[in-house]
């Protein structure tokens, strides 16, 4: 293998992660003209095209989707080795690449961003908001946060905060004006305030624990929203009941004004994990976010 193959081999699979090579160039730094010559080398080095081309898209052929699938692991290997030694004795330093969904970032990251930047002026991270779950390697995600601690093949989980539940609550005004309901069979009389997940577009229907088994119900909602804060916006201004993580709520400098409804009823959560690919902790720069977000949580575990 001649010494241009891993720069080629980086070209290629950072478009087929991009989706384009002008996008794979940008990440990568370099111009655009010498990502589509290294990805032209390397297709005739090898003898068959990687990529089919239109003037909209670039899609994998056959031949690019299995050597993509059979040097993903490889190379992330070779980048994180190259990332220690250039790590090595030096100031931590860098891009952390870090995906959650928008009530994990709520509940673990936002209230120390200033104290991490303070602690890192030279890591530079990069918070992707995301309700599903992401394939590191593909998605070029250095750790992500997650109920659960099941994870594929080749994952470590740390965790972050003990198991939670989703908490329904009322504002004061709603249950002046409507009361609350005082069993499960109430529900359907009241409104609730709807979540749709960004990543399925599915909406999550409500959820309650009964007789030892979780059991949706169906409720009128008002309002149907994407984002945990404008739910408690709405909870708070009375358009009907709202969910939040116990967690979450405990964040809330008003939380006094909310009224726990059928709390008995409560949906059990898992705990909440950190989770990241075996031997990434040793690029010091992942290890300095995951030593953070574990010290940050301490209290909680």
């Amino acid at each position: 293998m001649d010494n241009s193959f891993y720069g080629q081999l980086n070209v290629f699979q950072t478009i087929a992660q991009e989706g384009s090579i002008s996008a794979a160039a940008r990440k990568l730094e370099i111009a655009v003209p010498s990502a589509s010559q290294a990805l032209k080398l390397l297709e005739q080095k090898i003898g068959v095209p990687l990529f089919h081309r239109t003037t909209r898209n670039i899609q994998l052929t056959d031949a690019g989707r299995q050597l993509l699938e059979r040097t993903e692991q490889a190379m992330a290997t070779l980048h994180q080795a190259f990332e220690e030694v250039r790590n090595f004795g030096e100031q931590v330093s860098g891009t952390v690449r870090i995906t959650m969904a928008r009530v994990m970032y709520q509940l673990v990251l936002r209230p120390h961003l200033a104290e991490f930047h303070q602690r890192y002026p030279q890591i530079q991270l990069e918070i992707s908001l995301n309700d599903g779950l992401s394939h590191l390697i593909e998605d070029g995600i250095d750790l992500g946060i997650r109920f659960g601690n099941r994870l594929d093949e080749g994952m470590v989980a740390r965790k972050l905060l003990n198991g939670t539940q989703e908490g329904l609550y009322a504002s004061q005004s709603y249950a002046a004006q409507h009361g609350t309901p005082k069993t499960p069979k109430d529900l359907p009389a009241h409104k609730l305030i709807g979540y749709r997940f960004i990543s399925s577009n599915k909406i999550e229907p409500l959820v309650i624990a009964q007789n030892g088994q979780e059991t949706a119900v169906e409720m009128d909602t008002p309002l149907i929203c994407n984002d945990p804060e404008i739910l408690l916006d709405a909870t708070r201004q009375g358009l009907g009941i709202g969910r939040a993580f116990t967690h979450n709520m405990q964040q809330q400098p008003d939380r006094t004004d909310f009224v726990p409804v059928l709390q008995k009823y409560w949906r059990q959560y898992p705990p909440l994990y950190l989770y990241y690919l075996q031997h990434s902790q040793r690029t010091k720069k992942v290890q300095a976010v995951i030593e953070f977000l574990l010290e940050k949580t301490a209290q909680y575990r």
